[in-house]
């Protein structure tokens, strides 16, 4: 059995980040999804789902949820089918209240390129495409 991966990332707005992941090629599943949270589906092993602030801190017992715009708690990371996807992906974030930026890892961008990219609650995602 493959292993299936869940992300959970704290949302402002359960709405305005529904429609950000949907536009950058995530699917809404209604059966897990309701007011104070949204179930996005990549394919079948790679899920996010986005909780509002109320929903998110059930999960941490006694934890603050961090402003992801000045902390970095996560970077996801995964894999795209070419530099080119991972390109479009991240002007799509930035078109629709992300942003997204290079960081040179010395590695030619026909071996592997990938951008980091935030929502527009600074949450942050690695689209990444490896020569293999």
């Amino acid at each position: 059995m493959a292993t299936m991966v869940f992300v959970n990332f704290p949302v402002t707005d359960v709405k305005r980040s529904t429609e950000f992941y949907e536009k950058l090629g995530f699917k809404k599943n209604e059966e897990f999804s309701n007011e104070q949270s949204s179930s996005m589906v990549w394919d079948d092993n790679f899920w996010i789902m986005l909780l509002d602030h109320s929903f998110y801190s059930k999960f941490i017992k006694d934890k603050k949820i961090a402003d992801a715009k000045s902390t970095s708690g996560v970077l996801v990371a995964f894999s795209m089918e070419s530099a080119d996807a991972v390109k479009n992906f991240a002007e799509t974030a930035k078109a629709n209240g992300g942003d997204f930026y290079k960081v040179d890892m010395g590695i030619p961008e026909d071996m592997m390129f990938g951008l980091e990219v935030q929502d527009p609650d600074g949450n942050s995602l690695e689209p990444t495409w490896m020569k293999m």
